[in-house]
């Protein structure tokens, strides 16, 4: 038959069993599935771009390129090409003077434009309200309530930078790109680049940071970042939102995880509905294709006439879904109004097609095994019905569904260790849950002689067959576990999560504490701050040499941008400890108590610096401090949590081992807000120490999980969608015997009361069974995840006891709806329909 009237036939016979009941539940399974992924998409893209949007006021722009050398013309040249807008920006330390005493302050040079995201806030006195916008104009200088209190000073009042006089006329309270480096914060003044030059303050050799702030479109950003990465000079780097700050790069890291976690979950119970409409699908045309046969189609044709029908109503279910899915997720988005920013960027058809693409690969692998059935009905089943085709090979079926899932898998970029632990944990719940179910209904059959009538009817339909019965409470099992470990997701390990950043988690920073006040500091901030970190010594030095090489040979073949190449081109804060960091769980080695000292000090590293230098327990490492060099062995490697706002070293050294160096202490802690006065008071009851306040930054990560939360939760609406769809298939997988039986029984005498008894015990029991593998796999799932994917302490979950409950229920009213019609139809009707 030639593909055209192939086709119109595969029309025909789509148009005329539109209404049957299995066409309908495969329909709107994959509408779901399809409107799920495409409404999760687009959700998950434009509020990952609206946070790395907000991530980006941390840089002051979408890309910033920083050195201690200024970027080249035709660096600059380049980007302007592309139409990106462009703000230069030179940051150095300096030695404010004005009549009433001189002060290190951190200056910050910009021009006009500054900043190209977020926006500086600063008010007209000490401690009045702050106003957004502006900056300093030539001749003049914004700086922090600290600089003013430190000298005496008022707005109005001059100070000299350099060999430059510039007049303070506002008091500085913000600025987006101030959270990047705690190490090297003073008082922060703020003047337009127009004077730098006047203050003969940067002279060749002058140790100053260069900034180049970029803003444009993300092609072109994308475009300019390939143009000038394979020529950026040793002492550049290129930073963008995700790389550029360690807390926000990690918060969106996990806000994508958990989000694509939600996206697998209803991926899964997509391809569960599909599979379950799939195989009644086939079931039910096993006698058109013996006829189809016997009338001169061929296995090839047969086959390709059901493909096609499956394919259209594939496409027509995914177009829909698509719409569906973007109608969605402009509903959400409207009803978050108040609770996202105004600027959430659109996502273009990406999402939509993704979501299309999704519904129709499950379609295709969940789908296959079923219609290779239909292409081998022998055409002798026409006269002898109980004849049943070839079942497809085991590998053909399982490969085909691991394959579809492996491409959903990929499509959706999902993290491999999160997607391996979730598989690894769904398999192996199914295959122990499932064999002791399927032995636990072997052994209720000697109960049903002295069991009432009811239960005889309502177990004897899952006993008759056990593996039928085992599979459907799995496919049950499975919809209660996607949706409990999206319930877990969200009340758990966010919560989590947030726990790890507390509401006195602390805020501020104290560097600069020389050791004659080292004892009279802890003292007073004790009184302040019952749980301040400990007061770590820090020398700046320079990692120089591996195992007796210099360390810059080692590493000519790596990355520029690498961590290991970026922490040699600049000082590192070294420190000593005789006790490990709370926060510092060792990978490897020991510590200082637990192995003898050998010939030379040891020093223990920070894992992640330690991969990229390659570096290996009993390493000799160098540093130069202040042209004092010291040498140690490698005793250990440390995985060290960035976002917890406490002191932390790349490098921590034994006691004693930097001993006759100049050393400063630094500490963190909490200070309640509206608490300006005692700060200015600890200022100035200790001059010299530099307080450095991170509440800007500590306000946007928890806006951040704010929104990781919502999504989360409004994510869980299309998992119970995709979850419902699952069930309805599932029940109407198994319908045609369940109505057959209850027209028999009718026939036989049976009452509509004794039927709905039955029935009720029937899914009951098998919403109880399946409730407990849920709750069962997700104790189990949610281990391997919080031990391999999230890295946080694993508890138990009592909650998880109410799904043998919630699935009873859910089950049980499913299946009473999805059967009525065998108790509101004739009986003979209904025999002679089936």
């Amino acid at each position: 038959m030639p593909f055209p009237r192939l086709l119109m036939l595969a029309l025909c016979s789509l148009q005329r069993d539109a209404r049957s009941g299995e066409l309908r539940v495969l329909f709107f399974a994959l509408l779901i599935a399809v409107a799920a992924s495409t409404a999760i998409g687009y959700f998950s893209a434009r509020l990952n771009a609206a946070m790395l949007l907000r991530a980006t006021e941390f840089l002051g722009a979408d890309i910033v390129l920083s050195g201690t050398t200024a970027p080249n013309p035709e660096q600059i040249e380049r980007g302007l090409r592309l139409g990106l807008e462009h703000v230069p920006m030179v940051e150095f330390s300096s030695v404010i003077a004005s009549d009433n005493g001189i002060q290190l302050a951190s200056v910050k040079a910009v021009g006009n434009g500054y900043p190209l995201r977020g926006e500086v806030k600063s008010s007209a006195a000490l401690y009045q309200p702050s106003q957004s916008g502006g900056q300093p104009a030539a001749g003049e200088a914004w700086a922090e309530a600290r600089l003013f209190v430190a000298l005496g000073l008022t707005p109005g009042d001059s100070i000299e930078v350099g060999s430059k006089a510039l007049k303070l006329t506002r008091v500085l309270t913000y600025e987006p790109d101030s959270a990047g480096d705690f190490y090297s914060f003073n008082p922060r003044i703020l003047m337009h680049i127009e004077d730098l030059a006047a203050t003969e303050i940067v002279q060749p050799g002058s140790r100053v940071r260069w900034k180049a702030l970029w803003r444009g479109s993300p092609e072109a950003l994308k475009q300019w970042q390939e143009q000038v990465a394979s020529e950026l000079l040793p002492s550049q780097r290129i930073q963008d939102a995700r790389g550029g700050n360690q807390q926000i790069g990690g918060a969106l890291q996990r806000a994508e995880r958990y989000l694509n976690l939600a996206s697998l979950a209803a991926v899964l119970l997509a391809g569960v509905a599909v599979a379950l409409s799939a195989a009644r699908f086939a079931s039910r045309r096993l006698d058109t294709s013996a006829l189809l046969r016997c009338l001169g189609l061929s296995r090839r044709e047969t086959l390709a006439l059901f493909a096609l029908q499956l394919g259209l109503l594939g496409v027509t279910a995914a177009l829909i879904g698509a719409v569906v899915g973007w109608l969605g997720q402009l509903g959400l988005f409207a009803l978050l109004k108040g609770l996202l920013p105004a600027d959430l960027p659109a996502a273009g058809l990406w999402p939509a097609l993704a979501g299309m693409m999704s519904g129709l690969i499950a379609l295709a692998g969940f789908a296959l095994s079923p219609l290779l059935g239909l292409g081998r009905v022998p055409p002798l089943r026409v006269l002898r019905r109980d004849l049943l085709p070839l079942p497809p090979a085991a590998w053909l079926v399982y490969g085909s569904a691991l394959l579809a899932l492996a491409l959903i898998m990929w499509r959706m970029s999902l993290d491999l260790k999160l997607t391996l632990s979730l598989l690894a944990g769904g398999l192996l719940a199914a295959l122990l849950l499932g064999a002791l179910l399927l032995s636990s209904l072997r052994g209720l059959r000697h109960l049903l002689a002295t069991a009432a009538l009811p239960w005889r009817l309502g177990l004897g339909q899952l006993l008759r067959h056990p593996l039928s019965a085992a599979g459907q409470s799995l496919a049950f099992g499975l919809i209660l576990l996607a949706m409990a470990l999206i319930v877990l997701l969200r009340s758990e390990l966010l919560d989590t999560w947030q726990a790890q950043l507390p509401d006195n988690a602390p805020n501020l920073f104290a560097l600069n504490i020389v050791p004659e006040q080292r004892d009279a500091f802890a003292h007073r901030l004790a009184e302040l701050s019952p749980r301040a970190a400990p007061l770590y010594p820090v020398v700046p030095g320079r990692l120089v040499a591996i195992n007796g090489q210099a360390i810059a040979e080692l590493l000519e073949q790596d990355k520029p941008d690498s961590q290991g190449r970026r922490a040699i081109r600049r000082d590192l804060a070294l420190t000593w400890s005789s006790e490990l960091p709370e926060s510092n769980p060792l990978v490897a080695g020991s510590w200082w108590n637990d192995a003898p000292s050998g010939e030379l000090p040891r020093v223990s590293v920070e894992s992640t610096l330690a991969e990229s230098l390659h570096l290996n327990l009993g390493d000799r490492l160098r540093v130069n401090i202040g042209g004092d060099e010291r040498e140690a062995v490698l005793s250990s490697l440390r995985k060290v949590q960035w976002d917890n706002f406490q002191p932390n070293f790349y490098l921590i050294f034994e006691p004693d081992s930097l001993s006759g160096l100049p050393v400063t202490y630094m500490t963190s802690f909490y200070l309640p807000a509206q608490q300006d006065k005692t700060l200015v008071e600890l200022a100035r009851q200790f001059p010299t120490v530099t307080l450095v306040q991170v509440d800007a930054l500590l306000a946007q990560l928890r806006q951040i999980l704010a929104q990781v939360s919502l999504a989360v939760e409004y994510v869980l609406l299309f998992v119970l969608a995709a979850g419902i769809a699952v069930l309805l298939a599932g029940l109407n997988a198994t319908l045609d015997e369940r109505i057959r039986q209850a027209a028999l029984l009718r026939v036989l005498g049976a009452k509509r009361e004794l039927l709905n008894q039955a029935r009720l015990r029937e899914f009951a029991l098998l919403g109880l069974s399946s409730g407990l593998l849920a709750a069962l796999g997700c104790e189990l799932v949610s281990f391997l995840l919080y031990r391999y994917a999230f890295d946080l302490p694993w508890q138990a979950h009592p909650w998880l006891l109410l799904l043998p409950l919630l699935g009873a229920i859910l089950v049980s009213m499913a299946g009473l709806l999805g059967t009525r019609r065998a108790l509101s139809a004739s009986p003979l009707t209904l025999l002679r329909e089936l």
